[in-house]
């Protein structure tokens, strides 16, 4: 099944939102929020974004509530660098990606719509921009979000097991 999403930030950061922040719902298995989550480890958790830019688009975002880089610890900060790789990894298995942006937005002027820091991964691929984009700013995603969830989750696992 196809899903015709409409990424406009605007209705996103206009709409009611859940109590509290939204990734530590996620953190703390809260009913109000919707979890995406595919895979956790002791200091990150690796969630599908609800609003991707692509398929595959995932939030590595820390376990603890912070809201600057600057405040990781050095074992959260090589934690994370090992789990972009493996991240990267499971992407690459699943979806085959050309390439990636990878990156934060840091504070509400750059863009960052929910204050607890996260980290995008975003696969990018050759010729993605289609005519809905341009018409209509709207994107189209090929894969239901809650397949992909289930894909990432059982590649995680395997891969995680593997460089054990």
């Amino acid at each position: 099944m196809d899903y015709f999403f409409n990424f406009e930030k605007l209705t996103y950061l206009t709409e009611e939102k859940p109590q509290g922040c939204i990734l530590c719902n996620v953190r703390d298995s809260s009913p109000i929020v919707t979890d995406l989550s595919v895979y956790r480890n002791e200091f990150f958790i690796v969630s599908l974004n609800l609003y991707p830019y692509n398929p595959g688009h995932l939030l590595v975002f820390p376990v603890r509530h912070i809201e600057d880089i600057r405040q990781y610890t050095e074992e959260e900060e090589l934690s994370q660098t090992k789990l972009l790789r493996l991240t990267i990894d499971v992407l690459d298995t699943l979806y085959k990606p050309s390439a990636y942006n990878i990156g934060y937005n840091m504070g509400l002027n750059a863009g960052a719509s929910i204050s607890h820091i996260h980290l995008h991964v975003i696969p990018r691929y050759p010729r993605e921009l289609g005519i809905a984009d341009l018409i209509a700013g709207k994107r189209v995603l090929v894969e239901d979000p809650l397949v992909s969830r289930e894909r990432l989750k059982t590649e995680f696992a395997l891969k995680a097991a593997q460089s054990s």
